[in-house]
């Protein structure tokens, strides 16, 4: 009977056995050319991570920032790849099993007690963290452009009780400068042109207004006074429709109702604009009696609620 020829190993991926590159006792390919490659890979992509926050925090260049961020993420997938395809066991390991029992060691007890040492796979785990870490200073820079906090800013606006309402020019503002059916723009005393602030004052005339109770009392001889910006997106609502009491933003056609504390009644808006709570004076002056109530300007996640 003849003996079977050995069958040649078709080696890793199909490669001949010559050029499938040796393994250790614990069956990790030796292929130390493929761990300088990943070496390097995961130290370019560290220093394109820090490159990308220094360029940052020197004034910013979109181009560089996006050449490195590439090479960043480049370099940290490059490694990785190169280190599963070349330098992690791929093939069946059998575990030889020792016989079982216990036999006297003849080590030295200091050998346990001496530091390890540092192999190449150590370092190039330590090489891969460091990219790591590259990324996130890399992701650190959109974290940078928020800004501050904005606080309780969406919840305020420059009124304080006792401001007077003026007008662009901040001289304030006399009720008979206004007819009923009309309105005018107005600004905190001290704050004229504020974006957030901008109130619309409007003489619907004494009687004809459908308010809450605890509502009526800010609304002085028929006049009522409602923030100028949309609910919605935030645009000025400076058209008055006098005939059907309502104020319509020009941007999205957002229609509000006067009488009824500018409740919407069209268009993509879903809040009333808020209304400012005033006070008329005995020399015909309107003062604020405070902030509004409620946020001004679009809706915003639990917007209803200051506090």
């Amino acid at each position: 009977m003849s003996e079977e020829p050995p069958r040649r190993n078709p080696g890793l991926l199909g490669r001949p056995a010559a050029l499938v590159p040796a393994r250790s006792d614990a069956g990790i390919p030796e292929n130390p050319a493929a761990e300088r490659l990943a070496g390097l890979a995961f130290v370019a992509a560290l220093l394109a991570g820090i490159g990308l926050l220094v360029v940052y925090v020197l004034g910013g260049q979109t181009q560089i920032e996006a050449v490195l961020l590439t090479a960043c993420l480049g370099g940290i997938g490059f490694g990785i790849i190169v280190w599963a395809q070349a330098l992690l066991p791929n093939a069946p390991v059998t575990e030889v099993r020792h016989p079982l029992g216990s036999e006297e060691s003849a080590a030295d007890p200091g050998d346990a007690l001496a530091a390890p040492a540092i192999t190449r796979r150590t370092m190039l785990v330590r090489l891969m963290l460091g990219a790591f870490a590259g990324l996130a200073a890399a992701l650190a820079v959109p974290v940078f452009s928020l800004g501050p906090a904005p606080g309780r800013e969406l919840f305020v606006t420059p009124w304080r009780k006792g401001l007077r309402l003026v007008d662009e020019t901040n001289i304030p503002v006399l009720g008979a400068q206004i007819p009923v059916g009309g309105l005018l723009t107005v600004f905190p005393e001290g704050y004229p042109g504020s974006a957030d602030g901008q109130t619309l004052l409007i003489n619907v005339g004494p009687g004809r207004l459908q308010l809450a109770p605890d509502r009526a009392s800010w609304a002085p001889n028929g006049f009522v006074a409602y923030s100028k910006v949309c609910t919605h997106a935030g645009c000025p609502v400076g058209l008055y429709r006098a005939t059907l009491e309502s104020l319509i933003c020009p941007c999205h056609q957002s229609t509000f109702d006067v009488l009824r504390g500018a409740v919407p009644t069209g268009g993509p808006a879903v809040r009333p604009l808020p209304q400012l709570p005033i006070t008329l004076q005995p020399d015909g002056t309107f003062a604020a009696l405070g902030d509004f109530p409620e946020p001004v300007g679009p809706s915003f996640w639990n917007v209803h609620s200051g506090g």
